[in-house]
């Protein structure tokens, strides 16, 4: 099979892809019953034949990549870089914003209150909506946006990609991650053209459902602060300002557009979260974090296995797990091009224990200061949660907390700050996908940019019945990506020997590597 020109997409990808979201969305116009009904069979069909598999095969990735960091093989440098293209601020303020920010963000205050109302079945014996139901409900939080969820984003993955790429010449697309199983020819071949097809579907519907839901629930936020009226206007209006602004991101660059947004993000982030602890139960909340990061680390495999309750598992668990396996090879895709220079240590460091610990702690704050509330209060963030939904559960928190109708406008603007930089991630990803360059095309990324956000309007046109089917259709789109992420379990310590002999025999050029860039000088 030939391959494009070189900074031309790829227009078999591209219209396999493409196409494939446009025909979802023409079908849901049309006729949203039915594709509800073979979204749910869909769903269904991958929770009970996937679910297990899933769940093995995102404790082995992470379990071996922990090993991988703290052998000797974690010296390896990756990329053919002696020294980091990016600083370290910088490097994992981008990791923390492009991969589970989005989402992240607006489930800490819901997630824990719905398993603190209503305890997991991975915790059984505990009463709802006491005290002791704390503990378990952010660890089971904890398990959902901790070590696993981010292990699948950006560690084994990242290892196979960047090696086959710089030192074996392949482009950097998800098909690369077939090089184990297939060789450069498999690579090259039509079953290339469908990973990538196949990888840039679930993204893209990864994406388009939270851009649409966040439509929905800020409209509705815009309404409670501001009184202007949630109709379909206002979200339209809200899509279009993030759907520019996430664009507008995307077409300056990495370095540029995405990498002012995460490091103004991560501070934010990390302001919010010593106000709250100054100023609202930071005793109860630091407490809180302890006991269930404890907890979390006690019951680790035996929650991670938990397979009593298929239903429930399928509604949390493998629903995360599918959605975050969606999004493997694109985060893969993203780390790689932000890790060169960087050491298998630093990055299996970086994403599979750092960012997870503090997203733990993210959690443990916002969902930690809502179940205080609770506590005290009974209704006084659930009532909200439950009539309103997951906007309203922030609002509802912030509002007990001093110096509210100042801050919630800095929750807003965190939110929506967070999601861009996600989109604008994985829409930069899109666009290295579908022409094989780390610095593709400006009007390639704007094309992506511009028709999730128009997806997303179209579907919440039709109602909440469109995002929602949406949303269920992510888990059938990691059906197809889960197998060629099974090989990053041998291939990401195979490759990591093969550099590690290479580069310690003075080899740091392996056959195969590009000859230019050899070092750079780290960017402050």
């Amino acid at each position: 099979m030939t391959n494009p020109a070189e900074g031309q997409p790829d227009w078999l990808v591209f219209g396999l892809s493409g196409g494939f979201i446009l025909l979802f969305v023409i079908v849901s116009l049309t006729n949203i019953e039915l594709v509800t009904k073979l979204v749910d069979a869909a769903f269904a069909f991958a929770n009970n034949y996937f679910g297990a598999v899933w769940q093995v095969l995102l404790l082995a990735i992470w379990v071996i990549s922990v090993i991988l960091a703290f052998s000797k093989y974690g010296s390896v440098r990756m990329g053919n870089l002696d020294t980091p293209e990016v600083s370290t601020f910088r490097w994992i303020s981008m990791i923390m914003c492009a991969l589970l920010a989005g989402g992240g963000v607006f489930w800490s205050t819901a997630e824990p209150m719905y398993h603190f109302l209503s305890v997991p079945p991975t915790f059984p014996g505990i009463e709802s909506a006491t005290r002791q139901a704390v503990a378990p409900a952010l660890a089971q939080c904890h398990l959902h946006w901790g070590f696993l969820a981010w292990g699948i984003l950006g560690t084994l993955a990242t290892i196979v990609l960047m090696y086959v790429v710089h030192d074996k010449n392949m482009p950097l697309k998800p098909r690369a991650l077939l090089y184990p199983i297939l060789g450069e020819k498999g690579v090259r071949s039509f079953w290339g053209t469908i990973a990538d097809a196949s990888a840039i579907v679930a993204v893209a519907a990864g994406t388009i459902g939270p851009i649409g839901f966040l439509g929905l629930q800020l409209s509705y936020a815009l309404q409670a602060i501001l009184g202007i009226p949630d109709v379909y206007s206002s979200q339209l209006g809200v899509i279009t300002v993030i759907t520019v602004i996430f664009t507008a991101a995307a077409a300056t660059g990495i370095y540029k557009g995405i990498n002012f947004l995460s490091q103004f993000n991560v501070k934010l982030a990390i302001s919010l979260m010593a106000f709250i602890m100054i100023i609202g139960p930071g005793r109860f909340i630091f407490d809180a974090f302890l006991s269930s990061f404890g907890l979390y680390i006690q019951d680790f495999v035996r929650i991670s296995l938990f397979r009593d309750d298929t239903k429930w598992l399928g509604w949390w668990t493998v629903f995360y797990w599918g959605w975050f396996m969606g999004y493997g090879p694109m985060m893969a895709i993203f780390t790689a091009r932000i890790s060169r220079g960087r050491t298998i240590r630093e990055i299996i460091l970086a994403v599979a224990i750092i960012a997870p610990i503090v997203t733990n702690f993210w959690f443990s704050v916002l969902g930690g200061a809502g179940i205080h509330y609770e506590l005290l209060n009974p209704g006084s963030v659930s009532t909200a949660l439950n009539e309103s939904g997951l906007p309203a559960a922030l609002i509802a928190i912030v509002n007990q907390l001093p110096m509210a109708n100042i801050i919630i406008y800095a929750f807003i603007l965190l939110v929506v700050l967070f999601l861009v930089t996600t989109g604008a991630g994985m829409t930069f990803s899109i666009a290295v996908s579908v022409t094989g360059e780390e610095t593709p095309p400006i009007w390639v990324r704007v094309f992506w940019g511009v028709m999730m956000g128009a997806m997303a309007a179209i579907l919440i046109a039709i109602g909440d019945g469109g995002i929602k089917a949406l949303q269920s259709f992510i888990i059938v789109t990691a059906i197809p990506v889960g197998f060629f992420l099974v090989p990053m379990l041998w291939a990401g310590p195979k490759y990591a020997a093969a550099l590690y002999k290479a580069q310690n025999q003075g080899d740091t050029n392996p056959v195969g590597a590009k000859a230019a860039g050899k070092t750079s000088a780290a960017v402050n």
